[in-house]
């Protein structure tokens, strides 16, 4: 792995082609240089104010270049960026904030704040949108500062350097905290290095070599971890970042256009919108998307028969199963099933990376026994921020390693087969993914047994005739005022943790323990 941080590679490659476009966003073109300008001088903005190394700071900007540049500028101060959700609730930002300990938020021209900014009127909302200001939003006292990328810039603006920050950055500081739902009613918020993430990187563009001329799709949600990636590959390494619109991760029809007309050489999908997207969008549409070089997938099970229609559709271009938690930078494990195999396995792990296979006192089980999946090397993650006990918990001291490594207890069942990939079997606990996203039912079922009226609260994800995937809430007794709890759940969870489907019970069934018996509902 090359030396050097995040902060110092993406300098060298402004360095190496500062006329060359660095990202696109709705028709316009951002230079190297000017993207480089532009962090700069944010950064130095974010210095002033304490801003260095492991000092956690707030994102919140719809996708856009100041969502672009505000995350670079974060990682140029030597800070950590921890992405918040524009449309996140209150409560739960509020949470994030004092958990990774964010004293200073960035946000879009565009952003408005659901809370009152200092005294809560029209006129606080004007003054803090017009720069740096101190403010009390999402119930505490926090920095804001507006990023906007239509200000001139000058292109001659020096990057940053460690003789500015306030102390030297190195590859074991942080560089972003990203928040997951939580089993235990919190969201857990991990914390990953630049090492980690720099050792993704570095493999995945030795295996997927991006370069000048490459255009990569940015559509992930900043708030899951497969946009890092997305994010910092193409810009240490001369390609271009096509920035999808808002919401538009969401919309195939779009999404196609995209590629179209921008001719992007690799996008990623989470297995159940690839699905989508080819069933959708017309198959001479899809045709013509000659461009297309690579085709990545992540975020849950990428079914056999998905990746027989992608290389149908697209017989030249390399299809990429992806597998790995957000505790261990992203992935760590990856398969070429471009030749459309009838199995799927989430393959053999990255560089510097160890995947074990162990049962319940850890021991390693022989091939074609499940077991579950641990993971060690220098891509795991630091840890919980503010949770050290189920930091401890799930972060383990490893049985066959050198004294002080680690291994992340994934929780995933897996076994060896006989080609030495791992085929995954699903969830050891309460965890599910629907639609890419990890959702902790406990942490649904809390907030649905917070509610006043509630006696007993599950939750779990139910398949219909069709397929399609839906999460469901179970709640007793049958006379709960059902609006009320949908209500308070909005306020308390994101939108894709709220379920859509309700159902009223006398009583939920339980075991001969007492417990809830999610087998009977």
């Amino acid at each position: 792995v090359p030396a050097g941080t995040v902060a110092d590679a993406l300098v060298a490659q402004a360095v190496r082609s500062p006329d060359a476009r660095a990202l696109w966003f709705q028709g316009r073109g951002v230079s190297f240089a000017e993207l480089s300008a532009r962090v700069s001088v944010l950064a130095r903005e974010l210095i002033s104010v304490g801003v260095g190394p492991d000092v956690a700071v707030g994102v919140c900007i719809d996708r856009s270049v100041e969502m672009v540049v505000a995350i670079h500028a974060v990682v140029a101060a030597g800070g950590q960026y921890v992405p918040i959700a524009t449309d996140a609730p209150a409560d739960r930002v509020q949470y994030m904030l004092e958990t990774a300990g964010v004293g200073v938020v960035l946000i879009g021209p565009s952003v408005l704040i659901r809370e009152e900014l200092s005294s809560g009127d029209e006129g606080a909302g004007r003054q803090c949108h017009d720069g740096s200001g101190d403010a009390t939003v999402w119930g505490g006292q926090v920095r804001i500062i507006v990023v906007d990328c239509t200000v001139d810039i000058d292109l001659s603006t020096v990057p940053v350097t460690d003789a500015e920050r306030v102390v030297p950055l190195s590859l074991d500081n942080a560089l972003y905290t990203l928040f997951t739902s939580g089993s235990t009613g919190r969201p857990k918020g991990v914390t990953v290095s630049h090492r980690a993430v720099l050792n993704r990187l570095w493999w995945g563009l030795d295996a997927f070599p991006w370069s000048v001329g490459d255009r990569v799709v940015q559509k992930t949600p900043y708030t899951f971890d497969v946009s890092v990636p997305e994010l910092f590959g193409p810009l240490v390494t001369g390609a271009e970042l096509v920035i999808a619109r808002p919401g538009g991760h969401a919309d195939p029809g779009y999404i196609a256009d995209l590629i179209a007309d921008t001719r992007a050489t690799s996008v990623h999908f989470v297995p159940s919108m690839l699905s989508v997207f080819v069933d959708v969008v017309d198959r001479e549409r899809l045709a013509q998307l000659t461009s297309l070089r690579w085709v990545f997938a992540s975020g849950e099970a990428l079914p056999a028969a998905v990746v027989a229609q992608v290389h149908e559709i697209w017989p030249g271009v390399g299809i990429h199963n992806l597998f790995g938690p957000t505790e261990a930078a992203v992935e760590v494990a990856w398969a070429d099933v471009s030749d459309a195999p009838e199995l799927v396995t989430i393959g053999a792990p990255v560089w510097n990376t160890e995947t074990l296979v162990l049962d319940d006192r850890l021991r390693p089980v022989p091939v074609g026994v499940p077991g579950e999946l641990y993971l060690g090397g220098v891509q795991v993650a630091r840890g919980y921020a503010g949770q050290p006990g189920m930091s401890a918990e799930r972060f383990v001291a490893d049985p066959f390693g050198v004294p002080g490594s680690r291994l992340y207890r994934t929780g995933d069942a897996v076994r060896w087969n006989a080609a030495g990939d791992i085929e995954y079997l699903g969830r050891t606990d309460f965890q599910v993914k629907l639609r890419g996203q990890r959702i902790e039912l406990g942490e649904i079922e809390a907030v649905l047994a917070g509610v006043p009226g509630v006696v007993h609260a599950a939750a779990t994800v139910a398949a219909t005739d069709t397929g399609a995937e839906h999460l469901v809430a179970y709640l007793s007794p049958a006379s709960v005022d059902a609006d009320v709890v949908k209500q308070a759940v909005a306020r308390a969870l994101p939108s894709y943790m709220v379920p859509s489907v309700w159902s009223l019970l006398d009583e939920v069934p339980l075991n001969s323990a007492g417990k809830l018996d999610r087998k009977a509902l």
